[in-house]
């Protein structure tokens, strides 16, 4: 992973004693908090319902176990024991008192950390497929053009104040796991006929009051260019995007407004100024970046051997063959797996993770992946370099630490926002409605035969849980005081994207867990043998699907 330089160390040294000046300032009433807004926001500092917020940014999911310590240590001393991960990978802590943020950020620092840009009007967090570069159908490991897409947008001065606030994801793989066509912009990694790497742009996505899938706009942007490419995007946005109703304001308005074609000329004409200007990334700078995501020691191993040993341990043992099933992907090299900690117990905020678990986790880190942990978009962590052979062993101590439920990818791996619980902008509680689901799918084997499906809670219009791209998904709504909920169907991130249909009138709290069983009964009776969740629903539509939730008891 990227190594903070002597540069990088001396910009976040400076970043910490600016805003710690203007946090003094802002106390003593020397800022008003108008004024203190942009500041704060683009140190990932908001206000929320009960207490600030603090988001930190974890570039393309990237942790060393170094990092998780230094998190658990701020999470113990400076805020409540715990932690979050949200949906773009960022860890974000509820409870920070005002005075000590920049204390935290100074911490932060030390271990090549920081806050910078993971909110306000600018260009945040790159987010990227968490297993860039140890999954067997990657095209190319996307992480060191993260890296180069990061330092570029970092303090770029021409979009520090963007309109609305602007998010990149990017992936390598045949199959996205990044959600690239519901980001601002979208970035998928390939080989042209040539063999040459560049880039296939999508524009344009998002969720929010008004989700849009994005917009192919470009097949393929020669990676030498791609830096000239999005500030030819960024450029057009900055003048045309709306900036009189914030509503309005996302690049994805613009685009519908003017049209993908038309909104795509522009770019072209921007770009062919820009192309061949200072932002062109020459091979030595791309060796450079690369040089930081070398491959780790991996050792020659004889997996067939290894592989016969680790199905005799999931014979004898069947909650291990069921983590087996769920929570370990196939690595690109022999006798390695990739392991999903899933942080989705039934009783616990999906997301959360305490200060002891986060140390927890780097322990396990050292032993068993290199010492490196990747977050992912649904909420959990990954150890993406295990040697087939340490399994049993690594799962056994995931048991105890109470990361070893075999979910991944099921009904009960639900994405969820933090909801009323603590933003002061949702509309209703997520968590609660996220235990009562988990609570009425409690058998395993049933799960495990509805196959992979995306179940998503957002607690109000910003999406923050993306439910738009759930296939099923839940969104929090006020009716006169009180905390209802609507449904909506047939989302989807991956490929394919779309977003959900809504089902009808919206149900309280206390009928969401039978609302999702008929919802699930209309499937398992209606799919065939091969189809998954999000199939079946495409092919029947939303009708039986309704039919069923708002039939009148006979």
């Amino acid at each position: 992973m990227y190594i903070y330089d002597q540069y990088d160390h001396e910009i976040l040294k400076q970043r910490v004693a600016q805003f710690r000046d203007q946090m003094q300032r802002f106390l003593a009433g020397e800022i008003d908090p108008e004024e203190f807004r942009p500041l704060r926001l683009q140190n990932g500092l908001y206000i929320q319902r009960l207490a600030p917020m603090l988001r930190i940014n974890v570039p393309y999911g990237m942790l060393n176990s170094r990092q998780l310590r230094r998190l658990a240590h701020i999470t113990r001393h400076y805020d409540k024991g715990y932690c979050h991960v949200s949906t773009r990978q960022n860890i974000q802590i509820n409870w920070p008192d005002l005075t000590e943020v920049p204390d935290i950020l100074a911490e932060l620092a030390e271990v090549e950390m920081h806050c910078t840009q993971s909110s306000g009007d600018c260009i945040r967090n790159i987010t990227s497929d968490q297993f860039a570069g140890v999954t067997q159908d990657e095209i190319v490991d996307p992480r060191p053009y993260c890296e180069i897409i990061r330092q570029w947008s970092s303090f770029h001065p021409e979009f520090a104040f963007l309109p609305r606030k602007f998010k990149i994801a990017i992936t390598g793989s045949e199959q996205d796991r990044a959600a690239i066509q519901v980001h601002d912009i979208g970035l998928q990694v390939v080989r042209n006929d040539a063999g040459d790497v560049g880039f296939k742009v999508y524009v344009g996505g998002g969720l929010g009051r008004t989700p849009v899938i994005g917009s192919l706009i470009r097949d393929f942007v020669p990676q030498e260019q791609i830096l000239s490419y999005l500030e030819a995007i960024l450029r057009i946005y900055n003048q045309l995007g709306r900036r009189d109703n914030k509503f309005k304001a996302r690049i994805k308005i613009l685009v519908r407004a003017l049209g993908p074609e038309a909104f795509a000329q522009k770019v072209e004409q921007e770009f062919e100024h820009l192309k061949n200007d200072n932002n062109t990334l020459t091979q030595e700078e791309i060796a450079r970046a690369k040089s930081f995501f070398t491959e780790p020691a991996y050792e020659t191993l004889d997996d067939a051997k290894i592989q016969a040993e680790v199905e005799q341990h999931a014979s004898e043992t069947l909650a291990f063959s069921k983590w087996l099933q769920r929570n370990v992907r196939a690595h690109r090299v022999a006798g390695y797996a990739s392991v999903t900690l899933s942080l989705k117990p039934t009783g616990v905020a999906p997301g959360d993770i305490t200060d002891r678990q986060l140390e927890i986790i780097a322990d396990l880190a050292d032993s068993y992946s290199f010492g490196e942990v990747r977050t992912t978009h649904e909420q959990n962590i990954v150890l993406a370099d295990v040697k087939k052979a340490d399994l049993f062993e690594l799962w056994q101590k995931a048991k105890q630490a109470g990361f070893a439920t075999p979910n991944i990818g099921t009904l009960t791996d639900i994405i969820c926002c933090p909801g009323g619980d603590f933003c002061s902008l949702a509309n209703a509680k997520s968590i609660p409605i996220a235990e009562a689901i988990q609570r009425q799918f409690d058998d395993l084997d049933y799960v495990y035969d509805l196959g992979n499906l995306d179940l998503n809670i957002s607690g109000c219009m910003n999406a923050c849980g993306h439910h738009h791209v759930g296939h099923i998904g839940i969104l929090g709504v006020d009716k006169k005081g009180a905390e209802f909920y609507q449904v909506q169907l047939g989302g989807n991130a991956a490929n394919d994207a779309s977003l959900g249909n809504v089902l009808g009138p919206s149900f309280g709290a206390e009928e969401m867990p039978e609302v999702i069983q008929k919802i699930i009964d209309v499937y398992v009776e209606n799919r065939t043998e091969e189809e998954q969740f999000i199939d079946t629903y495409r092919r029947l539509g939303t009708k039986p699907f309704k039919e069923r939730v708002y039939a009148k008891a006979s």
